[in-house]
């Protein structure tokens, strides 16, 4: 189960049956619109507050997947969620409408990939036989806690990111019809002294320079033998940084197609997204939604995904302290050997 440091691998090859996403209007009009399972036309959706909106986002992901899954919610044995507000909250209220077991995980923006790799041990280890892993973000949700509510109309510098409104979530299997979770690398927390809470991508660069290595290093694997390699949410400010701190070091990474979730799920030349996208859902949606798609169809064989957090808090950014950051890496492949 473990190989190398950091990394577990699964020996039982746990298969993802039914994944699903739900956006907002932003992402409904990126050129990943067509991937979604439901595009909200408007931020509100019909809610009496920002956070419930979000919370409704997980709930609406969370039984599409069960749907996609061809499962009954009662066939579930846990649930693995998480996401950015205060206490999980969006997470928890979510959990409670779904009313299976529930493990509640923060990782950040690397929420995705955290709860997806627990789910995956749980199931490779026979802790369950089907366990659901989700998350989510809300554009006004996240600007009201970590900056200033919408209404404000703060100014943002170019480095700023957008962050993304939507839910992605994923059934986890021990046997079925999907593609296959075939390793999963815990990355440690990093901080090299960032402080701008403006400027996150050039904050978890390191750590996802960091993740990559080592599933490398564990795995004996190399760029090349992955058809994509895809960030979270460094944007155009932290993917080129984590690019350039790759070649630096000596990894390959021309010989595979380098992308970015943040880049992927908005037109940041046409839309007013400064940077690029960023949240828990940025990672969710254009994994969940898009990526999965094009390995259902042949597109990919296999994508090494590497979710990106910034682990700070509007208390911690208060006094100074600088942003500490982490990033999970999971490996997904078409589920042929």
């Amino acid at each position: 189960m473990l190989q190398g440091k950091q990394t577990w691998k699964f020996e039982n090859r746990p298969v993802i049956i039914g994944a699903a996403t739900v956006v907002g209007p932003d992402e409904g009009d990126g050129p990943l619109a067509g991937d979604f399972d439901l595009v909200h036309p408007e931020l509100d959706m019909q809610q009496k507050s920002w956070e419930k909106a979000e919370r409704l986002l997980l709930e609406q992901a969370s039984e599409f997947a069960l749907n996609n899954a061809k499962i009954a919610k009662d066939q579930l044995q846990f649930y693995v969620g998480g996401d950015l507000m205060n206490q999980i909250i969006s997470n928890s209220f979510a959990a409670r409408t779904l009313g299976v077991p529930n493990l509640g995980v923060f990782g950040a923006c690397s929420t995705s990939m955290e709860s997806l790799a627990i789910a995956s041990l749980m199931v490779d280890s026979g802790a369950g036989q089907y366990v659901l892993a989700g998350t989510c973000s809300h554009n006004c949700t996240a600007e009201k806690q970590f900056r200033y509510p919408t209404e404000y109309g703060a100014q943002k510098p170019p480095t700023a990111q957008y962050t993304v409104t939507g839910a992605g979530a994923v059934v986890v299997a021990a046997s079925g019809e999907g593609p296959v979770v075939e390793y999963a690398t815990i990355g440690k927390v990093i901080d090299l002294g960032v402080k701008d809470p403006f400027n996150m991508g050039a904050a978890m660069a390191p750590a996802a320079v960091d993740t990559i290595q080592a599933h490398f290093n564990d795995t004996g694997r190399t760029p090349k033998d992955y058809d994509l390699i895809v960030t979270g949410d460094l944007a155009s400010v932290g993917h080129p940084l984590a690019k350039e701190l790759l070649i630096r070091d000596g990894v390959p990474m021309d010989e595979t197609t380098f992308k970015d979730c943040g880049l992927m799920v908005f037109d940041v030349e046409k839309q007013k997204v400064q940077a690029g996208g960023s949240g828990c859902g940025c990672s969710a949606v254009v994994t969940y939604g898009h990526i999965l798609k094009k390995i259902a169809k042949g597109d990919l064989k296999r994508v090494l995904v590497v979710a990106t957090g910034a682990l700070l808090s509007p208390l911690s950014f208060q006094q100074g302290e600088s942003i500490p950051c982490i990033a999970h890496a999971v490996a997904i492949s078409g589920g042929k050997e």
